[in-house]
């Protein structure tokens, strides 16, 4: 397969779904907003921008699976499978808020071969394929070379429904901001991690976070340089719910802190 002719293809669809969401956002209105849950929404742009989205890649790859966080058109391939979330950070979205972005992932049995984080208010396109360099907008980036977390700038997201770690999560905020040039909650882990593949964040880490929040800036980051795993240091970091990731210079130093604070401290 010709990974880089699909990411360019798949780019165009991205690109071109992100402008119908940016036109959408000038007319919304909250009359227009779901709730699937406590501080879970969903509008109509989701679902239509979802629903552009699998039409368009399956006509890319007809043999692909579907893994979308709205449900369009769900269905298992033999082998390979695009994860997909057409608007990551609906919040920021609602209340015409940057940064709010589409995340397209296609995985080759349980290996991520492409990625595109497409951050749609400043239009600025993440992307990288199996072996290839990370980019943005044509432009190569890589990973910060910050090389102490006292150092870094570190990025997370708050928890909307998943409550459980809250007091650990709590102090681990407490203990960056002390410890750290601060701590950044964007409302969107998709540009979160986008981000830290281009050096704007050192670091990042969260929980309750699902496959198609994290499976795009994933590969976008370990082809810039960067470094992945779960708060136990391992690599259930896609279905796990929790994911760290760094440059690969505060990569031990960090994962070890989160770790300590978020599982030890728990055990305890």
């Amino acid at each position: 397969m010709d990974l880089e002719n699909l990411c360019v293809q798949a780019q165009v669809l991205v690109i071109e779904t992100g402008e119908f969401i940016l036109n959408e956002q000038s007319r919304f209105s909250a009359l227009n907003i779901e709730s699937k849950g406590i501080h879970n929404y969903v509008t109509y742009v989701d679902k239509n921008s979802e629903e552009r989205l699998v039409r368009g890649l399956k006509m890319l790859l007809p043999e692909a699976g579907i893994i979308a966080e709205e449900g369009t058109g769900i269905q298992k391939g033999d082998r390979y499978h695009w994860i997909i979330d057409p608007l990551d950070g609906t919040t920021n979205f609602i209340h015409g808020l940057p940064p709010y972005a589409i995340s397209i992932a296609l995985m080759d049995k349980d290996e991520i071969v492409l990625g595109i984080v497409y951050e749609i208010t400043f239009r600025e396109c993440f992307y990288a394929w199996k072996n290839s360099k990370a980019y943005l907008n044509g432009r190569e980036v890589r990973v910060s070379t910050t090389d102490k977390v006292s150092k870094s700038l570190i990025a997370t997201g708050f928890p909307y429904i998943n409550f459980e770690k809250i007091d650990p999560f709590l102090f681990s905020l407490k203990y960056f901001m002390e410890h750290s040039h601060g701590v950044r909650r964007l409302g969107s882990a998709a540009t979160d991690m986008a981000y830290v593949a281009c050096g704007r964040f050192d670091a990042f880490y969260e929980y309750g976070l699902n496959p198609w929040d994290v499976a795009a800036a994933v590969l976008i980051i370990q082809q810039a340089g960067g470094k992945i795993c779960d708060f136990n240091g391992g690599n259930n970091w896609l279905w796990g719910k929790e994911i760290i990731t760094s440059n690969a210079y505060i990569y031990d130093e960090f994962k070890d802190i989160v770790t300590d604070i978020m599982v030890k401290e728990i055990k305890r």
